[in-house]
């Protein structure tokens, strides 16, 4: 397992010719198969609706309109959009990026409530969310909006809902996700 910040650690650290079955978003996969050379990788069809929403024409017209701003996305946007893209990263590289650049505009292709985020840490600064295409999707992830301070409380303080799963299951699973803090852990991550 890995997250868009520690991708290319936990795929470089697979030996090169062991196939990879990456999941579950198709575009961060195509934009780490570009960045680390590897092509054996079966590429799960699946994608962030928010990533997937970004207007081509909409951000060209918008950079002219702000010839200085510098724009930046995540890697789970289209491939067509990254190419336009001034820096690619993770959540977490993104938000470092707006801090260490000394660009004062910003137009962000990412999930929106990354901003605030920004706008706290660079209050000088100017952010402009990625404009989305013609449907009436915004920028918002309506499944991450889901997950509120007040219902972690609730399910921290009763325990519910409990999930319970086969003993090999966490074994497996356990076992997968301290490899991928070790090898994040090994890369200053």
């Amino acid at each position: 397992c890995c997250t868009s910040t520690n991708a290319v650690k936990i795929i470089e650290s697979i030996p090169a010719d062991q196939p990879i079955i990456f999941a579950p978003d198709i575009n961060l996969g195509r934009f780490l198969q570009k960045k680390t050379g590897r092509e054996n990788m079966v590429l799960w069809n699946g994608a962030c609706m928010v990533h997937e929403i970004f207007s081509h024409e909409k951000i060209v017209k918008l950079k002219m309109r702000h010839p200085n701003a510098r724009f930046i996305a995540h890697p789970e946007c289209e491939t067509h959009i990254l190419e336009m893209a001034d820096f690619i990263g993770s959540t977490t590289g993104l938000l470092r990026d707006t801090m260490e650049n000394e660009a004062t505009e910003f137009i962000v292709a990412t999930e929106v409530g990354i901003i605030h985020q920004m706008q706290k840490r660079s209050p000088h600064k100017t952010f402009i969310p990625a404009p989305p295409d013609n449907t009436c999707a915004c920028n918002e992830c309506p499944h991450m909006k889901r997950n509120t301070l007040e219902k972690l409380y609730l399910c921290m303080e009763h325990e519910q809902p409990e999930i319970i799963l086969p003993e090999w299951v966490i074994e497996q699973g356990r076992s997968s996700i301290d490899r991928m803090l070790e090898i994040s852990a090994r890369a200053g991550l």
